[in-house]
């Protein structure tokens, strides 16, 4: 496993000139996620993920991640009102993900893995890959093959059960919450204070959402559930299970019978 920028070009078009090397690439946010951590959860969290799952795979290497991401909205981040959070506009995001697969094409690159570590950015996402692909096609390249993996979608029910043994209230709301701060634990525990973490109750908002947005419903932590049982231990067996479901998902995917039928079927 390489950090792309970390190579010269010429060991990096070495590496990419046949297309056969997987180019991970992070998505996060700079996000408030509570008193207790770091606003770069989003980001530090894909992008070891991303180095942790290329370093099994041979000819595979890392991006810089794309460190902002789409607006925070009060369901499943707290607000884009928020102290810190500092997000960009989704045609902005869009065009960003657009541009950098086209560049990553132009260097000889097929395959990517879009890791993206904040739920906001999803559609923005896949509208990012959508035009790239579609304006490769102008100019005859048509055997792209783009994945897009949200690291929580590999944790599943027995994990959740084992960490959650008081009920799981949903990803939406875990911001700042056991999942995030567990992993921080294990991989930046220097970025986590533990004794400013507060304990309350699951955030409740009405099945809707309005805009402006009623400050008040956000709890006044930031976050939208307790962090109190969140652990060093719990973040390793999230990290293992992530790294592990992914890693099989990639090579699943990317095996040479997979892309050879996606390429003659867009041919």
């Amino acid at each position: 496993m390489a950090s792309m920028a970390d190579l010269d070009w010429v060991t990096y078009q070495k590496c990419v000139s046949q297309g056969d090397s997987t180019i991970f690439l992070p998505i996060g946010a700079l996000e408030q996620h509570g008193p207790h951590m770091s606003m770069n959860p989003d980001v530090l969290i894909p992008t070891a993920i991303s180095e942790a799952v290329a370093h099994k795979l041979s000819n595979a290497m890392v991006a810089p991640p794309i460190a902002y991401g789409y607006k925070s909205q009060q369901q499943s981040g707290g607000g884009n009102h928020m102290p810190g959070t500092t997000s960009l506009d989704g045609q902005t995001l869009t065009h960003t993900i657009r541009d950098v697969i086209k560049e990553l094409a132009r260097h000889g690159n097929r395959k990517i893995v879009m890791m993206n570590g904040h739920y906001e950015n999803s559609m923005f996402i896949i509208e990012g890959i959508d035009l790239a692909i579609r304006e490769l096609g102008w100019d005859a390249i048509t055997n792209m093959n783009v994945m897009i993996i949200s690291y929580w979608d590999f944790v599943e029910a027995p994990t959740i059960k084992l960490l959650y043994p008081d009920g799981f209230t949903g990803w939406d709301l875990e911001h700042g919450g056991v999942l995030e701060t567990s992993l921080m634990l294990h991989l930046f525990p220097h970025l986590v204070d533990i004794d400013k973490i507060v304990d309350h109750p699951p955030a409740t908002f009405p099945p809707y959402d309005m805009f402006p947005v009623n400050a008040d419903l956000t709890p006044p932590s930031g976050t939208l559930s307790s962090a109190k049982n969140a652990s060093e231990v719990k973040g390793e067996i999230l990290m293992n299970v992530c790294v592990e479901g992914i890693l099989h998902a990639v090579e699943n995917v990317f095996n040479v019978d997979y892309v050879k039928s996606i390429t003659k079927k867009t041919a």
